[in-house]
């Protein structure tokens, strides 16, 4: 059963409405509309924990921002060659 749902009015430029719609193909502007709001909910609550993490932890480095883009790129050319292997 999805959620309930209820009809809001929303002012936007026109034409980002128009390619809103024209993305939005067969599940409508709508649909299209409420997947990009929680994405963007999504967001900032993750900014959020990250405010709250470098409070109490201090700021993240660039350093271990690319120590751990370097790991997440092993990680997944490791995980495609597996896949590959196994094909």
């Amino acid at each position: 059963m999805s959620e309930p749902t209820q009809k809001y009015s929303i002012t936007m430029p026109r034409d980002i409405a128009e390619a809103a719609r024209a993305r939005g193909g067969p599940s409508g502007l709508s649909s299209y509309v409420a997947a990009a709001v929680a994405r963007q909910i999504e967001r900032d609550n993750l900014n959020d924990l990250i405010q709250v993490a470098e409070a109490a932890h201090g700021p993240i480095t660039d350093e271990e921002i690319q120590a751990l883009r370097d790991q997440l790129h092993q990680a997944r050319e490791l995980q495609n060659r597996r896949g590959a292997d196994g094909a």
